[in-house]
């Protein structure tokens, strides 16, 4: 994010026409290919990368998606990318040193990507050897990568003596604030590990996404009447449900099960409901 950061601030200052080229240009690979063929084959020189020609552009653009492991870019973007290189908006005084600011920042960000890949493929390959991907993953929304940053926190989930510990533990747990016959709001604790709070509350997203237990559960709490909660508060009960529902399915080695997971009591079996 850091390097997303500066690049935008750096192209916004000295070619904000570029960024204008794709509706969100970081997260297209097109636009990042064509930046790269720019920043780096021509060292930000926009007229030489101009002398091109389209054509000639738009074949490097290509050979840069194939390296970063896409297949076809998106000609819109190439051809707009390719218009923005005539146009001079901007600190034009600053936009060499910027450029070449840009190019270093770049590759920042691309070493950093390399390195997370590797890192989460190695996570994955010790939960394989764990013999627990398969399981954590039948979550609907839970990622084996997001599964095993959460455990990578945790450590052996066994050896809490509940769910509700696993959510103690990550500081989701609510926790009334009193003195004398003064009761306040019920609010988060705080403690714990701040790392296992960011894991889980990362895998809140894609599980809102895709999990209709999940995703059910927070429109109720976000639309009841009475006692309606903002997104926030209904995203960290979604946190520590499947923080109590990892624990379920690896402990038990159990699969998730979405008629137990939807139950507002204590059912039979390992698996209590959020």
């Amino acid at each position: 994010m850091a390097c997303l950061q500066q690049l935008r601030d750096l192209l916004e200052c000295v070619w904000p026409a570029v960024l204008a080229a794709a509706a969100q240009p970081f997260k297209s690979t097109t636009w990042v290919a064509a930046l790269t063929v720019i920043l780096r084959r021509d060292g930000g020189d926009l007229d030489r990368t101009r002398r091109l020609g389209a054509a000639r552009f738009e074949r490097l653009v290509r050979t840069e998606m194939t390296r970063r492991g896409k297949v076809r870019p998106c000609l819109r973007i190439v051809r707009k990318v390719y218009a923005a290189l005539a146009d001079r908006a901007g600190v034009l005084d600053h936009r060499a040193g910027a450029l070449e600011r840009a190019e270093w920042v770049l590759s920042d960000w691309d070493t950093a990507r390399a390195q997370q890949a590797d890192v989460e493929t190695r996570m994955v390959t010790v939960l394989d050897e764990l013999e627990l991907t398969e399981l954590v993953t039948t979550i609907p929304g839970l990622s084996a990568v997001g599964a095993a940053a959460i455990l990578a926190e945790t450590g052996d989930l066994s050896r809490f003596t509940s769910a509700r510990a696993v959510v103690k533990h990550a500081g989701l747990a609510p926790r009334e604030r009193m003195s004398g016959t003064f009761t306040g709001k019920a609010r988060l604790t705080g403690a714990g590990r701040p790392g296992l709070r960011t894991a889980a509350w990362r895998a809140v997203w894609g599980c809102l996404q895709t999990n209709k237990v999940y995703a059910a559960r927070y429109r109720h709490l976000t639309t009841r009447e009475k006692n309606k909660l903002k997104p926030t508060q209904a995203q960290t009960i979604i946190a520590a449900a499947i923080l109590r529902q990892l624990h379920a399915v690896v402990v038990h080695r159990q699969a998730w099960d979405p008629a137990l997971a939807t139950s507002t009591t204590k059912t039979q079996g390992p698996l209590v409901a959020a």
